[in-house]
């Protein structure tokens, strides 16, 4: 049996103390095996990219197991030991057989209307159709589904939601049934009170939340996961589609300029806010700490965001954080993250499933 031993001060509680690792769990008794000492100073769980898409790229589909565990490997590597797959349009469970790689948790496909999403990244249905197929995805992932619930209608030049309110209610609620929760991508502002008012869990992205959505989403328990550097591309997506659609690349462009705001809005209104990259869409993997920047920068306080990027992730995605028998996923820095932006990006030691990784 090998065993490690840390010692440092330990995150959230702020305790300094020794901690051994047996069998890829954290204990703090000492045990009578001896222990390597493999790294000292402050410590956390593992990052938690809570939106990102194993299987998928910039340039199209990745079903080869091997691309999707570099996938995993440059997520680990920025110290994302934790990922909520947010959708992914091919079968990416072989990341789950290997101990060398992130936690994944699975959404299943996404699930899409006809002609208002992405061809052929979500399984496409119609209205009537949707509370049967919310029943196939929960039975394909792993406790969480994922709708597109806005997009552009051609017909009206903008964005517009996708379901009709009174099929949302029931699909999310068969979810809820199943013991599944629903994370919704939403651009724009009209598909919100739908959402919120059928109990949407996670709204991916919400550059719509006005503050009176903000305190509809509050009161509702729905979370928000903005990835911002994907908004950060919203620029662009108008441009390209601006001589076809002029009134949608306006609203993208609007959407754009006032997305930091309304996340700094939402996050002092005490909707949970939690870190995603949206990895695999139009960016790469392994930019969960761009993200964590990105939430700073967006006014958020530096220890709320590495909160919410580690130890309330994944209590979020029920997984425990550094207590005595959790799993031992965690990174060692030698100075204070909360505090420390450079700590973030220079880890002293990194450990996953119990095995040092880094």
């Amino acid at each position: 049996m090998t065993v490690v031993h840390v010692r440092g001060v330990f995150l959230p509680d702020e305790a300094e103390r020794d901690a051994w690792v047996v069998d890829g769990r954290l204990t703090f008794t000492r045990p009578s095996a001896e222990a390597q000492t493999v790294a000292r100073g402050w410590i956390t769980p593992g990052f938690v990219d809570a939106h990102c898409h194993v299987g998928l790229a910039p340039t199209g589909h990745v079903p080869d197991p091997v691309a999707q565990a570099e996938q995993a490997m440059l997520d680990r590597a920025a110290g994302a030991l934790l990922l909520r797959d947010a959708g992914s349009p091919v079968d990416n469970r072989t990341v789950q057989d290997r101990d060398d790689l992130p936690r994944l948790i699975r959404a299943g496909r996404h699930i899409a209307r006809p002609k208002r999403y992405i061809k052929d990244l979500g399984v496409e249905v119609e209205p009537d159709d949707l509370v049967a197929e919310v029943e196939r995805q929960v039975g394909n992932g792993d406790g969480w589904v994922k709708l597109a619930a806005d997009w552009i209608d051609r017909e009206i030049g903008d964005l517009a939601p996708v379901w009709p309110d009174d099929k949302l209610k029931a699909a999310i609620g068969r979810a809820h049934e199943l013991g599944a929760r629903v994370a919704a991508h939403v651009f724009g502002e009209d598909a919100l009170p739908g959402l919120i008012a059928a109990g949407i869990d996670s709204i991916e992205h919400g550059t719509g939340l006005t503050d009176d959505l903000i305190a509809a989403a509050k009161d509702a328990g729905s979370a928000v996961v903005p990835t911002l550097i994907n908004i950060d591309n919203f620029p662009e997506i108008a441009l390209a589609g601006a001589a076809k659609f002029p009134r949608y690349a306006a609203h993208m462009r609007a959407l754009f300029a006032t997305s930091r705001e309304r996340i700094r809005s939402a996050y002092e209104a005490g909707v949970p806010i939690y870190t995603g990259t949206d990895a695999g869409g139009s960016l790469p993997h392994g930019l969960v700490r761009s993200e964590i920047l990105a939430l700073v920068g967006a006014g958020i306080p530096q220890a709320e965001v590495l909160a919410q990027a580690s130890w309330r992730g994944r209590e979020w995605l029920g997984l425990p954080g550094l207590v005595e028998g959790a799993p031992a996923d965690l990174v060692v820095y030698d100075t204070d993250p909360r505090r420390d932006l450079a700590a973030v990006m220079t880890p002293r030691r990194m450990i996953l499933r119990g095995a040092v990784v880094a």
